[in-house]
């Protein structure tokens, strides 16, 4: 469904040639097709599912925040605004994030469900939201929420 998404935005951008948008699809379904590729060979011949797809958004999205960060302190404000759009071309592939309320209620559902007493449960806890939550939380913060609920 992602994949499809992609191809036909890429068709429409190519067309009204915006720059910015094709070549960041392209950087996308690149970075897809290596997982893809390494899905394959480990016996997966049909590549990696959306849930992964919505994973490796997120991280680009992180990777491009870690560059505005790092051209800001560089005074390369010209690149760091190259980056922020990328961040919204990109975000137009991915669900909506759950605002801070949601993510809240996520962690405390999760923590529940899997009967988290204390630390040696986050992980289960962790697994359950990234498996229910694929590219709509902040899997940091929500660590952190975890981490803060299983200590005291």
């Amino acid at each position: 469904m992602i994949r499809t998404e992609l191809n036909e935005a890429l068709k429409v951008s190519m067309k009204i040639e915006e720059k910015c948008v094709v070549s960041t699809i392209r950087l996308i379904m690149a970075a897809l097709k290596d997982r893809d590729i390494c899905a394959r060979t480990d016996g997966n011949p049909d590549g990696v599912a959306d849930e992964e797809v919505l994973t490796l958004l997120q991280t680009m999205v992180k990777q491009r925040t870690e560059s505005i960060r790092l051209y800001e302190e560089g005074g390369r404000l010209e690149l760091a605004e190259q980056e922020r759009e990328e961040i919204e071309v990109i975000r137009r592939f991915m669900p909506r994030p759950l605002d801070s309320n949601e993510l809240d209620g996520a962690v405390k559902e999760a923590i529940r469900e899997v009967g988290a007493r204390d630390m040696k449960d986050m992980g289960k806890t962790m697994a359950l939201l990234k498996q229910r939550y694929p590219g709509r939380m902040d899997f940091s913060k929500a660590s952190g929420m975890v981490r803060q609920t299983l200590v005291g």
